[in-house]
């Protein structure tokens, strides 16, 4: 019969079969170290996909929007030139309206319309670019669809706007059709016109 202090437990025996040397404890941190640094490293390749994954969907946000914002301006944009056509229409009665109707009050009303109808366009960014008598034509703002040649200003300035021009903010979206001075003499060769002097109005 054996001593009952010569049996050992379960427990005794698994603590008996863990190796607590400072070689097998050195080398279970080291391996511990490098599975936390494993498992660093795959948190740092999650967060950096996620990172791009947000920029990704950022960026889409802003390409969807700009387009977006994009097509509703063309579509802005076609509906002004339309209202322009009718500003045009506007332009022509007002400025054939027979002497006999000045001051009539249906005359008024007509140029009471055009005058709102201006107002509106200047609400959306609309503005007339300048063609007035005397300007130096700009081939990026004017159209010349005639010379004129003893017109009595310097070559290449403008004699008559014939259709208005507009800018959508900053961009021409029709330029003014114009006839220009052909033949004149030079600018530099020209005295300042008095007339057209702002200094002098």
């Amino acid at each position: 019969m054996t001593h009952p202090m010569s049996r050992r437990t379960r427990a005794q025996e698994r603590i008996d079969d863990i190796d607590v040397s400072p070689t097998k404890l050195l080398e279970t941190i080291e391996a511990l170290k490098a599975e936390l640094a494993a498992a660093g490293r795959q948190a740092e390749e999650y967060l950096a996909g996620l990172q791009r994954e947000r920029a990704e969907f950022q960026n889409f946000r802003r390409r969807t929007a700009e387009e977006r914002e994009r097509d509703l301006g063309l579509a802005g944009e076609d509906l002004i030139r339309k209202v322009l056509a009718l500003a045009d229409d506007f332009d022509r009665a007002i400025d054939s309206r027979p002497e006999g109707l000045v001051g009539d009050g249906w005359a008024d009303g007509v140029a009471a319309i055009d005058r709102k109808l201006r107002q509106l366009l200047e609400s959306e960014g609309v503005s007339a670019i300048d063609a007035s008598k005397g300007r130096p034509f700009d081939p990026r703002e004017h159209e010349a669809i005639a010379n004129l040649p003893g017109a009595g200003l310097p070559d290449g300035a403008i004699v008559e706007e014939v259709r208005r021009g507009y800018r959508l903010r900053e961009r021409v979206i029709r330029p003014a059709l114009v006839a220009v001075a052909h033949g004149g003499a030079s600018r530099s060769d020209i005295a300042p016109d008095t007339t057209l002097d702002p200094r002098t109005n």
